[in-house]
């Protein structure tokens, strides 16, 4: 709910966003189920009955920085209950075909389960799982998915194993995303840019499987490894059918690292203290090393500001890499920054103000240009075959 009230701020402030975010089935058919959405109203209100027994609570005891809290995540709250009923409808799922339909967003599938690919036995598994992916994204969205997100970004090649004395192959995990008419998927970093896979991909079952038979990749006929493996460029898969994109590392960790990353800034909420009454987080991180007794209130002034400074400081980020790529390789590249959406607004309060923030800086940038996934495959198809290991 917050992320699609900022993306439809930005919406009717008319500023020409891009993003990609991945809606697996199993969330889709929870955000279209009427019941979900009944107990949305039922958790919203529950919500605020706490925060006005805290407001009671904490004017009684004449904490006034406490009952400012207590009102701040009662008019959250209200937002977004407001926002639920009359801004969408109750249609979470439509809202998000809408920004679809309207070219802001490029939403992927996944595979029905999340299931790990590459550790299904049966090839049919594997094609249920992403078969079922495809079918529940069509009903949801009206058209049929471009891209994909395996679960754990689980990744094999094809291969050859044998059972009771027949030798066959097993198919790449990239020839289902073809057959189902999916052309991209995403990557860790090192899956791309190169890095020695452990286990079954080196042709030895290592520990306690060590009596499953051994699994032979198979060789692509006159391969030759690209000169240059990137984040920044889009390859093929085996052959010209289906792309990847890997993470980007550096704009990754900015946000994941716990040493340097934006979500241990002092003055953003506290996610682990909590209130023991009402459950409310009423701290702020304070220091990296002090223990939970010792935290400060929070202030969502300060919070707020810290965002301005950090959102500016990533789309300059995102220019000087893209910018020094463009320069040193005569060719446009792309940042490919994925994170957990619940890291945002959830694990870290402030982080969906920052993807707002972040996405208005970066359209109006004269350096870089937003796009979707699959619209940066189809302006700058990939140049060169990839065979990428097994891999997570």
């Amino acid at each position: 709910m917050p992320l699609l009230n900022a993306l439809y701020d930005l919406r009717d402030e008319e500023i020409k966003f891009k993003l990609t975010i991945g809606i697996t089935p199993v969330l889709a058919e929870q955000l279209a189920d009427p019941l979900i959405l009944e107990h949305f109203h039922i958790y919203v209100e529950d919500k605020m009955d706490r925060a006005v027994t805290d407001l009671k609570r904490f004017k009684e005891q004449k904490e006034k920085h406490l009952a400012y809290l207590a009102k701040y995540y009662l008019d959250f709250y209200h937002n977004l209950i407001d926002s639920f009923d009359n801004r969408f409808q109750t249609n979470i799922i439509g809202v998000f075909k809408e920004l679809q339909d309207d070219g802001y967003i490029e939403i992927i599938t996944s595979a029905a389960t999340h299931s790990y690919l590459p550790l299904l036995e049966r090839d049919s598994s594997i094609y249920g799982q992403l078969k079922t992916g495809v079918e529940t994204y069509e009903r949801c969205f009206g058209r049929s998915p471009r891209a994909i997100w395996l679960p754990e970004c689980g990744y094999r090649p094809s291969y050859y194993t044998s059972t009771d004395g027949y030798t066959y192959i097993k198919p790449g995990i990239e020839q289902y995303l073809a057959d189902l008419g999916i052309r991209l998927f995403f990557s860790e970093t090192h899956t791309v840019e190169g890095g020695e896979p452990a286990g079954k991909a080196t042709g030895a079952v290592m520990g306690p499987h060590g009596s499953l038979p051994k699994r032979y990749i198979v060789p692509l006929p006159d391969y030759q490894e690209p000169i240059m493996k990137t984040s920044f460029l889009p390859y093929w898969v085996q052959s010209a059918n289906v792309a990847v994109l890997g993470r980007n590392n550096r704009t990754g960790m900015q946000v994941w690292s716990p040493e340097w990353g934006y979500p241990g800034e002092y003055n953003y909420r506290e996610f682990h203290k909590k209130d023991g009454i009402s459950g409310f987080q009423y701290w702020r991180v304070t220091g990296d090393k002090l223990g939970l007794a010792y935290k400060d209130y929070y202030h969502p002034d300060f919070a707020t500001n810290k965002v301005s400074e950090h959102a500016g400081h990533y789309s300059r980020l995102v220019e000087e890499l893209l910018d020094n790529f463009n320069r040193q390789n005569n060719k446009p590249g792309i940042i490919v920054a994925t994170y957990d959406t619940e890291l945002f607004g959830h694990w870290w309060f402030e982080g969906i103000l920052w993807i707002k923030q972040v996405l208005k800086h970066l359209a109006s940038s004269d350096t870089v240009e937003l796009v979707t996934a699959s619209e940066f495959i189809e302006k700058h198809p990939p140049e060169d075959l990839l065979s990428l290991k097994e891999s997570s």
